[in-house]
């Protein structure tokens, strides 16, 4: 954002004008980044609790069913995958003798994905209500690959759309600079004088305004 303010007013005074905005423009890409992690251990939980799920058709314990879910989870994603680190800790405190509700639960809680909250709201309502915990998990871990599947396709049809938008975010710094380079002096009516500021911050307004609302149509919550 501070290069920005260099292209629109010519002038290290715009750097520092603008420097606040450098600041929620990090927090910004932070939780995109955030949204990115979140996403990656909604897709490997999917498949843990499938993984899970074939254990305990095979006779396995619930407990013994996590653990086996590491080992292939590690050969999908590998050993430092957020999936296989989670799982890992939660069988670590599972054999310190804490509950497999108290432990999933926190992992629920410390995710703050929706499918691992759902999916922790029914293993431990029927582990309380003495359910058919094999039928339960399977059909819950059906719903949430449904979903998740959902997810993928959207994104997948949202993402040349997002290479346009971040293209057309370039474009006018483009110009600005295609003219700095090949016009020198083309912009200096618009730079150091009361009426170019004006000018160039009204551009600027409207720069940041179109990059906020771009962010905004192409974020789509499911």
């Amino acid at each position: 954002m501070s290069g920005i303010g260099y292209l629109f007013y010519k002038s290290f005074l715009g750097i520092f004008l603008l420097s606040p905005f450098s600041i929620l423009y990090l927090k910004y890409k932070k939780n995109k980044l955030i949204e990115e992690r979140k996403w990656k251990l909604n897709l490997e939980f999917r498949d843990g609790i499938m993984s899970i799920s074939s254990s305990l058709n095979a006779g396995y314990s619930i407990e013994n069913s996590l653990s086996e879910a590491i080992g292939d989870l590690k050969i999908l994603y590998g050993e430092s995958s957020y999936i296989v680190n989670e799982f890992e800790y939660m069988a670590s405190q599972i054999r310190m003798n804490r509950t497999i509700e108290e432990v999933l639960q926190e992992f629920a809680n410390r995710s703050q994905l929706e499918d691992i909250h759902n999916f922790a709201e029914v293993f431990i309502t029927a582990k309380r209500t003495g359910g058919d915990m094999i039928k339960i998990i399977r059909a819950t871990s059906k719903v949430i690959g449904d979903k998740v599947d959902v997810k993928r396709e959207i994104k997948t049809l949202i993402t040349a759309k997002q290479f346009e938008t971040k293209i057309m975010n370039l474009i006018p710094l483009g110009i600005i600079l295609y003219m700095w380079m090949f016009s020198p002096g083309f912009l200096d009516p618009l730079y150091h004088n009361l009426f170019g500021i004006i000018i160039m911050t009204a551009a600027l307004i409207v720069y940041i305004v179109s990059f906020l609302l771009s962010k905004k149509i192409i974020n789509i919550e499911i």
